[in-house]
């Protein structure tokens, strides 16, 4: 009974701390017509609100001779890329599995050349969706292919220190054409990039909705990406559960990808059970997500703990710096409070009091 007051004082708690951010800041968000400079930077860092910065940060990205798919391909030439294959367009995603239980799902990863990965990629066919359960279905023409390995695919922090250690990359032959920083971020941070990443695909991807606890600076260079985005003070409407881990594996007999899941000692893994936060009746209404479309040419500043959601259209290709947000003072700390302090419930209808992910 008093673990029960408990959890009902935290969440009026949160509920008060969500409507009075709200109160205060609205559903706007700013918009900048160039890049600011360290100092205005570290203020919106302070601010913590999403930028919709109306430049690039890649140079050449305004030169319709570069970015497409034939100079990347050509660029690339015949080195061999890490790509992320699913059956459904859901990679790093809560999906249906074995006995009927929901899986946290890691995409298989399959080596192949720019030029036949960029072959699989549309140029703006729509995305089938299943309205029951909010889960995107299969694609019409079979599986799924996203360059998404978020790992620093273009530079790590090996990149910056004076160790010595190599800093190699699938891309490199692309490394000349995108800076290994944002001058006025890593000035206004007083670091460099923890990881820079490149992301390619279609409107057939889709990121589920998660938060990261970094300062993110994302450039889209070919497409748009569409972001619905929600504060840390409405985390708690995601309902985070904790599922069992597991990975799509291309069958020896068949060669169909098949989820299989990890070992049994493999820790859960926590997730947010909203499948598609646009979807009606996805979100309670005290929720108050924010859409922001990033065109090509265009750079999204995304403070470190917002959660996002995001899909695309046609061929999109986009660069994102991650910065690691500052871990002393009250930042973190406030993070996880708001994240929630226990366990979230296990995410499956066997498993304690959890349940299938909503739509």
């Amino acid at each position: 009974q008093r673990n029960a007051r408990m959890q009902s004082s935290r969440l009026k708690t949160l509920k008060w701390l969500a409507e009075e951010y709200h109160e205060l800041n609205g559903n706007q968000i700013d918009v900048l017509d160039a890049f600011p400079d360290a100092l205005e930077f570290s203020r919106l860092v302070q601010i913590g609100r999403p930028v919709l910065i109306r430049e690039s940060g890649i140079p050449d990205s305004d030169d319709d001779n570069t970015w497409s798919k034939t100079w990347i391909a050509n660029k690339m030439g015949d080195r061999q890329v890490s790509v992320a294959v699913t059956p459904n367009g859901r990679a790093d995603a809560v999906t249906a599995g074995p006995g009927g239980k929901y899986y946290f799902a890691e995409p298989h990863t399959q080596q192949m050349t720019m030029k036949s990965f960029l072959e699989t990629i549309s140029s703006g066919q729509p995305t089938l969706f299943n309205q029951s359960n909010g889960l995107l279905g299969s694609p019409a023409e079979g599986e799924v292919h996203y360059l998404q390995s978020q790992n620093g695919n273009l530079f790590t922090s090996r990149y910056f220190d004076l160790s010595g250690q190599e800093d190699p990359s699938e891309f490199e032959p692309l490394r000349e054409h995108i800076p290994s920083e944002i001058p006025w971020c890593s000035d206004a941070l007083d670091k460099s990039p923890d990881a820079v990443n490149l992301w390619i695909g279609d409107e057939k991807s889709v990121t589920s909705i998660h938060s990261d606890p970094y300062e993110n600076i994302y450039t889209v260079i070919r497409g748009s990406k569409m972001f619905t985005l929600l504060p840390p003070t409405e985390g708690w409407f995601l309902e985070e559960r904790r599922y069992p881990h597991a990975t799509y594996i291309r069958s020896a007999t068949t060669s169909q990808l098949e989820l299989v899941p990890s070992p049994a000692n493999t820790p859960l893994v926590r997730w947010s059970s909203v499948a598609d936060p646009t979807a009606p009746g996805a979100l309670p209404a005290g929720a108050h997500p924010i859409h922001v479309t990033v065109n090509a040419g265009e750079t999204l500043y995304l403070p470190a703990g917002w959660w996002h959601y995001v899909r695309q259209q046609g061929f999109t290709v986009a660069v994102n710096y991650w910065y690691d947000m500052e871990g002393r003072g009250m930042s973190w700390v406030w993070l996880n409070f708001l994240r929630g302090t226990e366990e979230p419930p296990l995410g499956n209808e066997d498993d304690d009091n959890g349940g299938p992910p909503s739509s």
